[in-house]
């Protein structure tokens, strides 16, 4: 079993259990090999805590058993292919590769066939090249096996030679970079493969999928993201979301990194979908007005969560809030997300929807507050985007004001509809 616990984990820490657990006493709470358990009370004993489950059945957990589950906080970059150098030259490929290692290898950009890619690998102390042709989309070294992307090329010849002087045994990683898989990992964020049940598809994107899933039982919307490069784009989205826990954010359920490329970002079912949806359909029928100040009482708390912990939103929008089938409002869509930076950002946004300060020069939190008025319509088409720039500002405006009474007075929803209705 793992090492006696040295640190203390306040309440409210999210763990994941690493075996199975049976109890030993009538005051224990058994579980198995991958729940996930919230501490609830820290006990006299630091090998013990007071936890509870999903159900909410609460009990006593050895604390060697659990993982703590924490965000993915990386100073480099994480990667699905942390094997792929990009543009370097054959010297500085072979440069790498040394001291010689039987099966020691790296992916690099072809120099000589611009489009290609080289396989470079240790072999009895020298350095073999191996061109990798792109032809008719797939890619091939012998012409004879074909492969979808440079991840299942590297899986196929890391299990045989298949003509190649060795199998590929070690992987050099480029520096500065991290494992995706070996990092949710170990954050307690990876998920089996085996336990996710992928059902019918509930969306379509440039990317992927959205599907409808099983994950032990209970009902998840699952990202798949089937091509390697695209996949790598969103590993940053679900880094960013293993780092926000608020009951207004729609919440990371984990991520499945295959090594055929495959990328499977899980989280949890928001029955009535995206709301600008619902209220042009059949939510605009059902809802009174506390209902409509409720959810932009939602989002405005998501976004305080947000700013506090010194991030921005940049893509805020009723398409990108999602609503629960209790008539619970979340913000999703964390795939422009970053740190709340002073520096210059040159990332692609959504023009259309952008405050001016942000084109000209920073990201600022006011951008989300910005984006947030244009949420909120002071007339009938409440939460729906006003067309115009005037109508812009005053949404604005309005965003600002609901946000300042939640922030500056702590008044909760209930309060603020007591109040304003």
């Amino acid at each position: 079993m793992s090492k006696p616990q040295t640190e203390t984990w306040p309440p409210g820490t999210e763990c994941v259990a690493k075996y199975n657990f049976k109890g030993t006493a009538v005051q224990d709470l058994p579980f198995n090999k991958g729940d996930v358990l919230t501490i609830v009370v820290v006990t006299k004993d630091p090998n013990w805590y007071q936890a509870k489950n999903k159900a909410g059945q609460k009990g006593t957990i050895p604390a060697n058993y659990v993982q703590k589950r924490e965000g993915v906080k990386q100073g480099g970059k994480l990667s699905l292919m942390p094997w792929f150098h990009g543009k370097i030259t054959r010297e500085q490929a072979e440069s790498l590769l040394n001291p010689p290692e039987m099966g020691l290898f790296l992916v690099r950009e072809s120099t000589n066939y611009p489009g290609d890619y080289t396989l470079c690998v240790s072999c009895e102390g020298k350095v073999e090249h191996y061109r990798i042709v792109y032809k008719e989309g797939m890619l091939s070294i012998d012409e004879e096996g074909f492969f979808e992307n440079l991840m299942q090329l590297v899986e196929h010849y890391t299990k045989d030679a298949d003509g190649l002087c060795t199998k590929l045994i070690k992987p050099k990683l480029e520096e500065g970079t991290v494992a995706a898989q070996d990092e949710f990992s170990r954050s307690g964020w990876a998920l089996n493969r085996k336990e996710l049940h992928i059902h019918q598809s509930i969306g379509k994107g440039e990317f992927g999928d959205v599907k409808i899933g099983d994950y032990r039982d209970t009902k998840v919307a699952v990202k798949c993201i089937k091509h390697d490069a695209t996949a790598q784009a969103f590993i940053a989205e679900a880094s960013v979301m293993t780092q926000l826990r608020h009951k207004n954010l729609v919440q990371l359920i984990g991520v499945i990194v295959e090594e055929k490329g495959s990328l499977y970002i899980v989280s949890e079912f928001m029955a009535k979908g995206c709301l600008v949806d619902y209220l042009r359909s059949r939510g605009r029928t059902v809802l009174g007005g506390d209902s409509l100040l409720k959810f932009s009482l939602d989002v405005c708390e998501a976004m305080e969560y947000l700013e506090a912990n010194n991030f921005v939103h940049r893509d805020l929008a009723a398409r990108n809030v999602l609503v629960s089938d209790d008539n619970v409002a979340k913000v999703s869509d964390f795939g422009l997300t970053k740190e709340a930076s002073s520096n210059q950002d040159t990332a692609k946004l959504p023009i259309k929807w952008t405050s001016p300060e942000a084109l000209r020069e920073k990201v600022l939190v006011l951008l989300d507050v910005f984006r947030a008025g244009q949420g909120y319509s002071v007339k009938g088409s409440f939460l729906l985007p006003f067309l115009g720039f005037f109508g812009s500002v005053l949404g604005s405006v309005h965003g600002s004001f609901i946000i300042y009474f939640l922030k500056e007075e702590g008044l909760s929803w209930g309060r603020l509809t007591g109040d304003f209705i």
